[in-house]
């Protein structure tokens, strides 16, 4: 039995405009210890299918389809229900530190919060248990700085902050949502370093949701390609790299900088994201893609295997899309 089950998972977004339709029919697996990496560009639905997993839609969107975690369904389960499994067997790191933590509390007493809810332990003991998980990310000083309040520390030490947070309950399933994203280049890969160390020491499953396929590469065993709110291509990592399947894959490939090369190899996918209100037709790259034909704008390719843990949704033959230069 999978950790996690996601099975035709859809979530939409009722608006005056009509329906957002932001994910589309999504599956995936995922066992204990597994590190999948979710891409793609802003707008292709991996953030509202995390939030979808956790119960944590927006007011005006709903889910449809099946989440199982341990063989149990937790897909639109009641707010009891849900509770025992935030932060004690799934937890999030989200993207904006500073959003995420109360400004007005130390955060002594925002991590104490979550082990006296959800451990049933004392103020005095949360604390101290606040303050080894901080010294566990490598945070100076973590007895003292326990006690500061989040303007206290440097974005990169906020995000540490939320990642000590999200693992003070042991979680089973760590899921980070673009967690380096307004960090400085040095400041990323520190955290994707603690990301992978803490990952290995505490045994977890994790979800990396990124638009970065460099930072997948770095950390993460196999790679979930998402477009318009579909999975394009999924794969274990190194095979992604060395024969990307997919147009968009291969797009997101070729965009990836080289320090060889300069601002010459710099390489855009033409156009723009898909308007996802109503219903989609087709494949929703279709209208950005070289490769794109009739039967690709009229009917949405089936995601298929066609090797070794390695399916693809595209019409076109892989022999006419593999060909590529990719990164070292």
């Amino acid at each position: 039995m999978a950790l996690l089950d996601v099975n035709d998972l859809s979530v939409r977004f009722a608006t005056q405009d009509g329906d957002i339709h932001a994910v589309n029919g999504v599956s995936l697996s995922l066992e204990a210890g597994d590190t999948l990496g979710i891409v793609g560009e802003s707008g292709s639905g991996k953030s509202q299918l995390s939030f979808a997993l956790l119960g944590l839609l927006a007011k005006n969107g709903t889910a449809t389809g099946s989440v199982t975690f341990e063989g149990r369904e937790i897909l639109n389960a009641p707010e009891k229900v849900l509770n025992t499994y935030r932060a004690r067997k799934i937890a999030m790191v989200f993207q904006d530190p500073m959003t995420s933590l109360n400004p007005y509390m130390r955060i002594s007493d925002q991590m104490a919060e979550v082990l006296m809810h959800h451990e049933g332990l004392t103020k005095s003991d949360a604390i101290a248990r606040s303050a080894q998980m901080l010294d566990a990310v490598k945070i100076p000083d973590a007895q003292n700085r326990v006690r500061l309040y989040p303007h206290e520390f440097s974005g990169g030490m906020r995000q540490r902050v939320m990642i000590a947070m999200s693992l003070l309950c042991k979680p089973q399933l760590l899921i980070a949502d673009e967690p380096t994203t307004a960090l400085d280049v040095t400041v990323q890969a520190q955290i994707m370093t603690l990301l992978a160390e803490l990952q290995k020491e505490f045994g977890m499953a994790t979800i990396l949701i990124t638009h970065d396929l460099g930072v997948v590469a770095g950390f993460c065993e196999r790679a979930m390609v998402m477009y318009g709110g579909r999975i394009m291509e999924r794969s274990p990592v190194e095979p992604l790299f060395a024969q990307p399947t997919h147009p968009y894959t291969r797009g997101l490939i070729a965009a990836i900088p080289r320090v060889d090369q300069g601002h010459e190899a710099l390489h855009a996918i033409p156009g723009n994201p898909p308007n996802m209100t109503g219903a989609p037709v087709g494949c929703p790259f279709a209208p950005r893609c070289d490769f794109a034909g009739d039967d690709c704008r009229r009917d949405m390719p089936p995601l298929e295997r066609f090797a070794t843990e390695r399916d693809r949704a595209c019409h076109r033959p892989i022999d006419l899309i593999a060909p590529l230069e990719v990164p070292a």
